[in-house]
């Protein structure tokens, strides 16, 4: 068995910006990733394995079972009155479940399945043909489709891009103070 393929991702959720690493070797993502088309170009482009991953994370973070024992993370932060600002176990766990239904219901009910199983279930793309009775390398572009979707629903791209133009902004010192003298 050959050692695992580890890679770090940058990812967002919530506005919270993290680096999770990701087995390339487990991730049908992953080993997409990897390979390349006649044009030289991979099958998954980077955004698209990002916005992958971030399914995934969610996925996890969903299906974690509530804690039945007691709370040792408390114990491990010192006392009651100093409490992290932050979620709990079920917070957390709920959050995610949220974030993962938002994700399923943008990319509609015809990539949703596709993605779970991919993302999360980790099918390869051969199995998701046979299972579905698609033509050789038909998952493959469907594929790329569901996760261009998502990663419009996530925000991302490959390029960064704002309005051409915005609202210009001015303003008088009187005005920041309230004094309508200046």
């Amino acid at each position: 068995m050959s050692e695992p393929r580890i890679d770090h991702v940058e990812i967002e959720i919530d506005g919270a910006r993290t680096r999770v690493a990701v087995d390339l070797e487990e991730s049908p993502l992953g080993w997409l990733a990897r390979r390349r088309g006649r044009d030289g170009r991979s099958f998954v482009s980077p955004v698209q394995l990002i916005a992958g991953e971030r399914l995934r994370v969610d996925f996890t973070r969903a299906g974690m079972t509530p804690r039945l024992g007691a709370d040792w993370e408390a114990v491990a932060r010192g006392s009651r009155r100093g409490l992290v600002p932050g979620l709990n176990a079920s917070e957390a766990m709920l959050a995610a479940r949220q974030r993962l239904s938002r994700a399923l219901e943008a990319t509609g009910p015809e990539f949703s399945g596709l993605l779970l199983d991919v993302c999360c279930f980790l099918k390869g793309v051969e199995q998701i043909e046979r299972e579905r009775g698609w033509p050789a390398r038909t998952a493959k572009v469907v594929l790329s489709l569901a996760l261009d979707r998502l990663a419009r629903h996530y925000g991302l791209g490959e390029v960064a891009q704002g309005p051409e133009r915005t609202r210009g902004r001015a303003w008088r010192a009187g005005e920041a103070t309230g004094d309508p003298s200046q």
